[in-house]
């Protein structure tokens, strides 16, 4: 893999209707190989749509226009012949609401394999239902019911689960969307700790509202206000030593900038001027087809 192996170059992306409101603004990234890269600003400034952008999720929903680019190991996924669920099979995505399908623990994990036909046989499948079921540390909970429904899971197992199905394609890179954000502490300390340890095999972009989660386990920090990238450095430099007026202040406390987040907003808007709601079960299982 090379050193960047997923960038942005200029990307835009505009939700369309009776208003246009543009939620991302010529954004230009690199996100290096083998990092954790956390993705922070106020509500509505645009970190959720930037990150669906990365996959071509919003290839999904109506009314959404993209301009500038985005780069998987150099090469384009919008300008490109290659169909938009090979791109979302090498840049996975995990929803913030973690949804199981309506399938067993097994068959949550297959869910991906079967659809690509990436196994020989039902020894090959058996193993890497395993194999990605330990990597997200969920194995030793589940090994003798994977049979029942992936639904009677706790909500933090769902969250490891919707993780093992992401990885179970083999993705070069990993999205996740406030994956914490719907959990108790003991069960996002498990993802916090899970994530980390597959950054040596990833590049992991995440979504977070926490700024101390964003301390303890990213590698680089962005910081988006309004659609725009603000900042963007090493953890260390980022929290020690911001450059910009603005990034000093949102790290300081609350200031007006959560007010005036509310100007611009990345849900996007209805053909009756109304807010989508979101449908994250539906965003995950188009990532793994």
């Amino acid at each position: 893999m090379s050193q960047t192996p997923l960038s942005t170059r200029n990307l835009s992306v505009t939700y369309t209707g009776d208003r246009d409101v543009e939620a991302v603004k010529d954004v230009s990234i690199d996100f290096a190989a083998n990092r954790l890269t956390t993705i922070i600003g106020p509500s509505g400034c645009g970190k959720s749509t930037l990150l669906k952008s990365l996959n071509r999720l919003h290839d999904i929903q109506p009314n959404v226009e993209i301009s500038g680019d985005v780069l998987l190991s150099g090469e384009s996924v919008y300008d490109t012949d290659e169909p938009a669920p090979e791109i979302r099979k090498r840049v996975g995505y995990v929803p913030q609401t973690p949804t199981a399908l309506p399938l067993s623990i097994y068959e949550n994990v297959a869910y991906g394999l079967r659809i690509h036909g990436e196994y020989d046989s039902k020894t090959d499948l058996d193993g890497r239902v395993e194999r990605y079921l330990r990597k997200v540390n969920l194995w030793d909970e589940v090994k003798d019911r994977l049979d029942t429904p992936g639904a009677e899971l706790s909500t933090g197992q769902t969250q490891r689960l919707c993780l093992a199905r992401s990885l179970a394609v083999e993705p070069d890179v990993l999205l996740c969307d406030e994956v914490t954000s719907a959990l108790d502490p003991v069960s996002a300390e498990t993802v916090e700790e899970t994530l980390e340890a597959l950054k040596s095999e990833y590049t992991i972009v995440m979504v977070t509202h926490s700024m101390a989660q964003a301390r303890r386990i990213a590698d680089d920090v962005v910081f988006l206000y309004l659609g725009n990238v603000v900042e963007s450095n090493d953890v260390r430099s980022f929290f020690e030593n911001p450059q910009n007026d603005r990034t000093r202040a949102f790290i300081g406390g609350p200031t007006r900038i959560d007010a005036d987040s509310t100007a611009e907003r990345e849900t996007p808007p209805t053909a009756d001027g109304g807010e989508r709601v979101p449908t994250d079960a539906t965003e995950q299982t188009a990532s793994e087809r």
